[in-house]
C-alpha cells in the first residue's frame, strides 16, 4: 500500500486554528479584526456567552485590513471580543434523492426538525453557469398542465420564464397547478422573502400531497435575514442542478426572484455600495444573470425554470422587472383587470410571449395560436367602441368575427384549479374551438 501521498498531505495539514475577534456591529454587518478569509468563505462566531451555539456567517467585505461579515441568523449573542473562526470553505449543503417531499431552509436543514436522510452528498450553492457551447438547443416541448400556456405559450424543455405579477393576481395557485400537473420528474420550490404564513398554505392547498410527494421546497421567510433569503435561492437553484446532471426533468419555481434582488440591495448597501437605479446596487444587476443563467439545458438534462417577479404597482418597466425580462425566454403577464373578470389563470395571452414556441410547437399548433391572438387583438382593439355600442355590427367582417369567438375564447383560457389537462388535449380544444365548438376539459 503507498502511504507517501497520505503523509505528503499530513505533512503539508494546517494543525492551527486561527481565530479573529469581532470588534464593531454596524446593522446587519459585523466587522471582524482576522481570521485570514476570502470572500465568500463561511465564518463561526463563537458567542461569549457559554452553552451558546456559534453564529455561522460569510464574509461579504474588507475594510483595509479588517473582515466584513453577515450573519445567516440572527445577531443576538454577538458580543465585543467575540472569536471569529474560518472554516475555510463557501456554503454546501447536503443533496440527494432523500430529499424529495422534504422542506428546507436556505443551509438544507430540514424545516420540521426532523434529521435529514442519510447518504446526501455534499454540493458547493454556488457554481459557475453552463458554457454556452454545452447547452443542448430546446428542441420539445414542456407539458405545463395548464392549457393557457401549453396552447398558446407553450415552453420548452430547459425554457425559463418570468411570471410577472401584482399581489393578489393569483401567481402562487398557477404555480401549484404546474408543480402539479407538469411532466417534470421533479420540482424544486424556492419560496423567498414569503409571509410565514403563505409557506405552509402554499403547501397544503396549492402544493398538495401529490404534488409534495415529488418536490424539495427551500423556505427562507421574510424575517429572515438578507443573506438567508439570497441563499435561498442559491440552495434551490444547487438542488435543481444536481438532479439536473442525474439526467432528471427538473422544474424549478422561484417565488419570487423581486425578493432575491430586494434581499442582495440589502446587502450591497450595509457594504457601502452607492445606490444606483431606484435604489437597487450595482451587484444585483450583476448577480441577477449570474442566478438565472444557471438553469436551463446543459449537456446531461434540463432545468424548465419559473421565476416569479413581483410588479409593484403593476408597472411593469421597474428596473428589477425589465432586467428580469431581458435575461429570460419568455415573460408571462398576469393581469388584475382579468383577475378581476374571474378569469383564472389571469393570463394576459396578448402581453405574453414565449420566445421558443416557434421551435418547437408544429406548424398546426402555431397557425392555430395565431388565429385565436389574432382575434383576441382585434377585439381588444375595438374593446371601447364594442362596449359603448358604437360599434355596428356587419361594419368590418374581421371586427364581427372576433365579436363572436370572444366569449368561447375567454371560456377556453380559463381553467378549475385541480382541473388537469394534457398538452395534446389543449391543442384539441383549440381546433374545436376555432371550428365553431368547444369541449369542457
Amino acid at each position: 500500500m503507498n502511504i507517501t501521498h497520505y503523509l505528503s498531505a499530513v505533512e503539508q495539514a494546517d494543525t492551527y486554528k486561527r481565530y479573529g475577534k469581532v470588534q464593531q456591529v454596524v446593522g446587519i454587518m459585523i466587522e471582524s479584526q482576522g481570521p485570514d478569509a476570502n470572500i465568500g468563505e463561511v465564518c463561526y462566531i463563537h458567542p461569549n456567552t457559554p452553552n451558546k451555539h456559534r453564529i455561522l456567517a460569510e464574509v461579504v467585505g474588507f475594510n483595509n485590513e479588517k473582515i466584513i461579515l453577515m450573519p445567516y441568523s440572527e445577531l443576538t449573542d454577538i458580543g465585543p471580543g467575540c472569536l471569529v473562526e474560518s472554516s475555510r470553505k463557501p456554503l454546501s449543503i447536503k443533496i440527494g434523492r432523500g430529499l424529495i417531499g422534504k422542506v428546507i431552509n436556505s443551509l438544507g436543514e430540514s424545516l420540521d426538525q426532523s434529521p435529514l436522510p442519510k447518504g446526501l452528498a455534499n454540493y458547493l450553492t454556488e457554481q459557475a453557469p453552463p458554457n454556452p457551447m454545452s447547452r443542448a438547443p430546446i428542441s420539445e416541448p414542456f407539458q405545463v398542465g395548464v392549457k393557457a400556456i401549453d396552447s398558446m405559450l407553450t415552453v420548452g424543455n430547459g425554457q425559463r420564464i418570468g411570471i410577472f405579477a401584482g399581489s393578489g393576481v393569483g401567481k402562487s395557485t398557477l404555480l401549484g397547478m404546474i408543480a402539479r400537473n407538469s411532466e417534470a420528474d421533479i420540482n424544486v420550490i424556492a419560496l423567498i422573502g414569503e409571509r410565514g404564513r403563505e409557506v405552509r398554505e402554499f403547501i397544503e392547498k396549492d402544493l398538495g400531497e401529490e404534488g409534495l410527494k415529488k418536490s424539495i421546497v427551500v423556505v427562507a421567510t421574510s424575517d429572515q435575514p438578507a443573506l438567508m433569503r439570497i441563499k435561498g435561492a442559491y440552495t434551490a437553484t444547487s438542488i435543481s442542478e444536481y438532479f439536473r446532471d442525474l439526467g432528471y426533468k427538473v422544474n424549478l419555481m422561484m417565488d419570487s426572484v423581486t425578493r432575491v434582488a430586494m434581499a442582495q440591495r440589502e446587502v450591497g448597501l450595509a457594504t457601502g455600495e452607492p445606490p444606483t437605479t431606484k435604489g437597487y446596487t450595482p451587484s444585483v444587476f450583476a448577480t441577477l444573470p449570474k442566478l438565472l443563467e444557471r438553469t436551463g439545458t446543459n449537456e446531461s438534462g434540463a432545468i424548465t425554470a419559473f421565476y416569479t417577479v413581483l410588479v409593484d404597482g403593476d408597472d411593469m418597466n421597474e428596473p428589477i422587472a425589465d432586467t428580469v425580462r431581458g435575461i429570460l425566454d419568455g415573460h408571462f403577464v398576469m393581469d388584475r383587470k382579468l383577475a378581476e373578470q374571474g378569469q383564472f389563470p389571469a393570463i394576459n395571452i396578448l402581453k405574453s410571449i414565449s420566445r421558443v414556441m416557434n421551435q418547437i410547437a408544429t406548424d398546426e399548433h402555431t397557425d392555430l395560436a395565431l388565429q385565436i391572438r389574432s382575434l383576441l387583438s382585434t377585439y381588444e382593439q375595438n374593446s371601447e367602441l364594442i362596449q359603448i355600442g358604437a360599434y355596428k355590427r356587419g361594419t368590418d367582417q374581421s371586427i364581427d368575427k372576433a365579436i363572436s369567438y370572444y366569449p368561447k375564447i375567454q371560456t377556453f383560457l380559463k381553467q378549475g384549479v385541480f382541473e388537469q389537462i394534457t398538452l395534446d388535449d389543449s391543442i384539441d380544444m383549440m381546433k374545436q374551438l376555432l371550428n365553431g365548438g368547444i369541449k369542457h376539459g
